[in-house]
Formats: structure tokens, C-alpha cells, sequence
């Protein structure tokens, strides 16, 4: 099954995009077991069908993932689709995969690395990145991971606090000043 985009009405489960024919597939993936993408650069979308920050998301999401693709094909993108969470998931794998990444919070973004067969180093990102933290964090990811494997210290480039979308949100409730 593809699909151009991933919407609510989707089946539960496993969607990995393929820049090819701009489509989202669905991963026939079974089993209790959670779902770990075993590519050098993964990101990965939580999306819950009841979140309306997911579908704000969504606006942002699929024109990066389109956008990225074009210009870098070393990373793979992913969605977790389930209803709301582990516990309301017609897919096992699906919920199984919000239980193993810790998810509880939507959207939820989270960007992992695979090598020499173990994710070497992850980063989660909760909440709604606007098009700007996407740049800001998934390009420069295969730098971080670098570091991060000769042994310095790495700092995510954003903090919950940082998201464009939490500073306006700041701003417009006057809380910068």
C-alpha cells in the first residue's frame, strides 16, 4: 500500500517514505516486537490520529521530508502511526514501537542511528518542529553522530524551549520579556 501522504483514516502501523515515487509505504510488519529501523539516519514520526498538534505537524512534516530527499538520500523517514498512543493501536508493532522509544507525547520525533548492529545514538524532539527546526536538526545530524563516536560531548541543536513554535507561543502569551 502507498500513499501520498499519511492522514488519520491510514491503517495503524509502520509507513517509510520512498523518495522514488514520493509515497508513503506501509511496512507489512508483524509481531510483538517494537519496530527499529536499522539505517544509518533514521527520523522517525510518532503520530497519533487524535492529535490535532500532529496534524499542524503534518504541514510542516511531509514538504521537509519531499524537500530533504531531493537534495540528501542518507536518511530514511518514518511514521509510527497508532490511534492515540500504545494503548489505543490496531498495529502491535506499531504500539510496541511507542512503548520501546519511550513516547508520550504527540508528535514526537525522534532520530537514530544504526551501526555495527545497535542504534549508536538517538535524539528526541516532543512536540511540533516548525520548518525551520526541521533544518536546523536533521541535516546536521550525521555531524552530531560523528562526534558522538569519537567520544566529545553533543548537544542537541534544539531544546524544547528553542522550537520556533514554542518561542512564538511565548512571545504571543508575553512571556519572553
Amino acid at each position: 500500500m502507498r500513499f501520498k501522504e499519511i492522514s488519520p483514516e491510514n491503517k495503524h502501523g509502520v509507513y517509510k517514505y520512498s523518495g522514488e515515487d514520493d509515497t508513503w509505504v506501509y511496512l507489512d510488519v508483524e509481531g510483538l516486537d517494537p519496530f527499529i529501523p536499522k539505517d544509518k539516519y533514521a527520523v522517525m514520526y510518532f503520530d497519533n490520529a487524535k492529535c490535532s498538534a500532529c496534524r499542524r505537524y503534518d504541514i510542516y512534516w511531509f514538504p521537509f521530508v519531499r524537500s530533504l530527499s531531493n537534495e540528501n538520500n542518507e536518511f530514511s523517514f518514518y511514521i509510527i502511526l497508532c490511534n492515540w498512543f500504545a494503548r489505543d493501536c490496531e498495529s502491535l508493532v506499531a504500539s510496541a514501537t511507542f512503548t520501546y522509544f519511550d513516547v508520550h507525547s504527540s508528535p514526537t520525533t525522534i532520530l537514530l542511528s544504526w551501526m555495527d548492529g545497535k542504534v549508536v545514538y538517538k535524539e528526541k524532539y516532543d512536540g511540533v518542529l516548525s520548518d525551520l527546526d526541521l533544518r536546523t536538526v536533521v541535516p546536521s545530524f550525521p555531524e552530531r553522530v560523528s562526534r558522538f563516536l569519537r567520544g566529545e560531548h553533543v548537544k542537541p541543536p534544539l531544546s524544547k524551549e528553542d522550537t520556533l513554535i514554542s518561542l512564538l507561543s511565548k512571545l504571543l502569551k508575553g512571556g519572553m520579556y
